[in-house]
């Protein structure tokens, strides 16, 4: 029996199988709203038979955002766009559906990858990034602003509307993103956090953001809806953020209601030296699954479905999330089910795809009931 294809329980949320269509930037959005491109995007992941489906990164104000076309959840226009697209994903899909809310903070205002991530300037429609310290991500990017206390409650607030317009839309599940090097990541790294007041210097003070703005996210999302958190366990350079501290973080986020969190890693510097291969990163699931007890999503360049399978049943996750391996084959858990002996959701329009059905035709029976039976065709 497959684990990879059985069901998880999240606080009143049944997740069919293990597998999550991990967030994915597009920069395409306008005016921070979604497009025909996020309805063509998300809706074809709701059909393809993963468990959960995540949003891309979802910024709760338009200077959170990475560059000028990334989506926010921060305007009336910016929760009906997202609405409109959920509620395609809700009539056709068969995923349950996740927002990932987010801030890039002193990674913002740059334009997307293929474009060299070059600066976006406040005078053709980039701003000044914020972040803990004037600290730049490079020597190429914007010296940022340092938050003030006042603007750290602010951004406290925004987060949580964020959250309420996720709940008004109907999402099942929020994914705080607090890592790869964007704004909750920030607070975290002494590498982007020099502070010296009582949001910065030590451990304890690095984490009184990020936990104080989850206890206020908790605070208004419903009790029965899961909340958890993306976390980049170590920084791949001296200095930083350590695996050590992410094991008492995540005790910490544990005891004040986070449901799960997402092991991924680095993102604090653009030039970290980061020993990718398959699965690279699943050594941190493991570990935070073993030290804390906290359900874990792995991530990382997982695409094979026995590999997954393998993560799954070893205890090293309870999830797997996939971006690049669903872009290249958007029909990847149809493909692992069929290799792993699982099931699941096939659209009935899509029904006669599956290679056990390739000779499938339907014959009427005496009492005009469909009868199947496997027939060859030359169709």
């Amino acid at each position: 029996m497959t684990q990879l294809f059985s069901p998880l329980h999240l606080r009143g949320l049944t997740i069919a199988n293990r597998v999550v269509v991990a967030p994915m930037c597009q920069y395409i959005a306008e005016n921070g709203c979604m497009s025909d491109w996020h309805l063509m995007h998300l809706g074809q992941f709701a059909v393809c038979g993963a468990g959960l489906l995540m949003t891309e990164m979802t910024d709760v104000e338009p200077e959170g955002r990475i560059g000028p076309y990334c989506v926010g959840l921060y305007s009336d226009d910016c929760e009906h766009a997202i609405g409109e697209v959920v509620k395609f994903c809700r009539r056709f899909g068969g995923a349950k559906l996740g927002i990932q809310l987010a801030h890039a903070g002193r990674k913002g205002s740059v334009l997307p990858p293929w474009q060299a991530r070059q600066i976006v300037p406040p005078s053709v429609g980039g701003w000044v990034p914020a972040a803990p310290s004037p600290i730049p991500v490079s020597a190429q990017h914007h010296v940022p602003r340092e938050l003030s206390i006042d603007d750290i409650q602010s951004l406290i607030d925004k987060f949580t509307a964020a959250v309420r317009r996720a709940d008004r839309i109907g999402f099942d599940l929020i994914e705080l993103h607090g890592a790869h090097g964007y704004l909750i990541h920030q607070f975290l790294s002494p590498i982007s956090n020099q502070r010296t007041d009582e949001f910065g210097g030590s451990l304890e003070n690095r984490m009184r953001f990020p936990l104080e703005l989850f206890k206020s996210m908790r605070s208004v999302w419903p009790a029965t809806k899961p909340l958890g958190v993306k976390i980049s366990a170590q920084d791949w350079c001296e200095g930083g953020w350590t695996l050590e501290d992410t094991l008492e973080y995540c005790g910490r986020l544990r005891e004040i209601g986070c449901d799960f969190v997402i092991a991924s890693s680095g993102g604090i510097t653009w030039d970290e030296k980061i020993p990718t291969a398959p699965g690279f990163q699943v050594r941190f699931a493991e570990v935070i699954r073993s030290k804390v007890g906290i359900p874990v999503t792995a991530v990382g360049l997982i695409r094979d479905p026995q590999h997954a399978e393998e993560i799954i049943t070893s205890g090293a996750a309870d999830m797997i999330a996939l971006a690049r391996g669903m872009l290249w084959d958007p029909r990847w858990p149809w493909h692992a089910a069929d290799a792993l002996g699982g099931e699941c959701f096939v659209p009935d329009q899509y029904t006669r795809a599956q290679p056990s059905l390739a000779h499938d035709t339907f014959a009427v029976g005496a009492a005009g009931e469909p009868v199947r039976s496997l027939v060859l065709t030359t169709e």
